[in-house]
């Protein structure tokens, strides 16, 4: 998924040195890293990916959940586009699929959606 994400941040014109990655231990992390980012300032959005596969106990729900409204509660709190790479599924197989697999790529998926918000802003502002 970063490589689709980086290659349709770079066909739409971002040169890569525009480009950061971070990695971190985990979903649950997602949002705090990206608050670090859009706490230092000079992005124009974010991409963040990840997965999370359900196992036998509710712990697939609170990560889930803290991830996803963490990153959509920063999003608004900052004004800047956050992509939503994070997948969500039952097995290693559909998360597969949806990471460049049968079900498409949701790493270019979550950049097209950051370019697309940007590009709305320009406009809006």
């Amino acid at each position: 998924m970063e490589e689709s994400a980086r290659n349709t941040l770079i066909r739409a014109g971002v040169t890569d040195d525009r480009i950061e990655t971070h990695y971190v231990p985990g979903a649950w992390e997602l949002p705090l890293c990206v608050s670090w980012l859009l706490d230092r300032g000079g992005l124009d959005g974010v991409v963040a990916l990840g997965c999370v596969i359900r196992g036998e106990t509710p712990h697939f729900e609170y990560v889930s959940l803290g991830a996803t409204t963490g990153l959509e509660s920063l999003a608004r709190e900052f004004g800047i586009p956050v992509g939503f790479g994070l997948l969500t599924t039952d097995s290693a197989d559909q998360a597969r699929a949806r990471a460049g697999g049968a079900k498409g790529n949701k790493g270019e998926e979550a950049a097209l959606a950051v370019l697309e918000m940007c590009e709305l802003a320009t406009s809006i502002r």
